[in-house]
């Protein structure tokens, strides 16, 4: 897939190093805090605001701050680059909107995320950086 290509997002497999973006997408619009927690390895790291990283329940409180709005988020997969367990996703994101609270949200961003895959097979964020070119 190329920076150029319009067309819609592909299907993700369970073991494709781009699951952890779809999980996060379907997680994070189903509101499930919980479930969007187990797309993270237990040390990964989340920076939310750039130059900021948090883990455990800061990245827990972070995320649900996201998901208050009550916007869906529309994540597309611009690159994915593997080596062995380690992948790297260039991801371009979305969530814009009128938030619960009445206030208008227009959040944009490249993210540039790092997954491993564990013994399980599921890939999982080791660090999940939205505003990665920032």
């Amino acid at each position: 897939m190329n920076s150029h290509d319009i067309s819609p997002p592909h299907m993700v497999l369970a073991g494709d190093p781009d699951s952890p973006a779809a999980r996060f997408v379907a997680a994070m619009n189903a509101g499930d805090s919980q479930a969007l927690d187990h797309i993270y390895e237990d040390d990964g790291i989340l920076v939310p605001v750039p130059g900021h990283p948090v883990s455990g329940s800061a990245r827990l409180a972070a995320n649900q701050h996201m998901q208050s709005f009550g916007l869906p988020i529309e994540a597309r997969l611009r690159h994915v680059y593997v080596a062995g367990d380690i992948a790297l996703l260039i991801v371009d994101w979305s969530m814009r909107g009128t938030a619960r609270d009445g206030t208008e949200i227009d959040m944009s961003g490249t993210a540039t995320d790092v997954v491993r895959r564990g013994a399980d097979g599921q890939w999982r964020y080791v660090i999940d950086n939205p505003h990665g070119t920032a």
